[in-house]
């Protein structure tokens, strides 16, 4: 996918464009996409920000995503 990420005046990313094509490729797998609000509920706001929090203070915890993934398999092949 030939995504192009796009930026203000300053520098910052300011949105993503995605060409036609491609957009029709993921409507079709995803056909609610433009139903779908950039909103979501407070409650979840709140667990992402303690989430994050937590990250900020302990980043030697975090840990990638791959090596769950295979314990998960390993569980899995048992």
């Amino acid at each position: 996918m030939k995504l192009q990420v796009l930026h203000d005046s300053d520098g910052n990313n300011s949105g993503v464009y995605i060409p036609a094509q491609e957009w029709d490729l993921i409507k079709k797998q995803y056909p609610d996409i433009e139903e779908i609000t950039d909103d979501i509920p407070d409650w979840q706001k709140e667990i992402l920000s303690s989430r994050i929090e937590a990250i900020s203070k302990n980043p030697e915890k975090v840990k990638p995503i791959k090596g769950l993934f295979d314990a998960l398999d390993k569980k899995v092949k048992k």
